[in-house]
């Protein structure tokens, strides 16, 4: 369970932190299910070369330990559904400027749009975050 969480986590944080090679218009669920399988291969390749030991022997054989385990915990509407269900939730006022910033507007453009002072949009973003932490805390990575 807690490395379907830290694939979660790592998928958004790529997700999040490519947000511009998004398309706007195509299929948001099909771009983070490519992203979270990539980081699930590259996890996974990178377990079974530290699992891999060689054999001294004239053979040379590589040998996979057998104490390694690995479960595909990823599945594919794994929790979109419960991060678009917070960001609904978010009061209308905390959620039309972070929905603003996350699809690329700065602040200066949506303190413009909405009319309100630019230290108010940064205090906004800041809370629909932290509400957004707070609700979706179950994919939190764990140590």
């Amino acid at each position: 369970m807690d490395d379907a969480n830290d694939l979660m986590q790592d998928t958004m944080v790529k997700a999040f932190t490519n947000k511009d090679k998004f398309t706007e218009g195509t299929n948001l669920k099909a771009w983070l299910y490519t992203i979270m399988k990539n980081t699930f291969i590259t996890n996974y390749q990178r377990m079974v070369r530290r699992g891999t030991f060689v054999d001294t022997t004239d053979n040379l054989h590589y040998i996979n330990s057998g104490d390694v385990l690995v479960e595909n915990g990823a599945y594919g509407d794994f929790t979109m559904d419960d991060i678009h269900e917070a960001i609904e939730s978010l009061d209308e006022v905390y959620k039309t400027p972070f929905m603003m910033h996350y699809r690329g507007f700065k602040y200066h453009e949506i303190a413009e749009k909405l009319e309100i002072p630019i230290g108010t949009v940064k205090n906004r973003i800041h809370i629909a975050r932290k509400i957004l932490k707070d609700d979706l805390h179950v994919y939190r990575h764990k140590n």
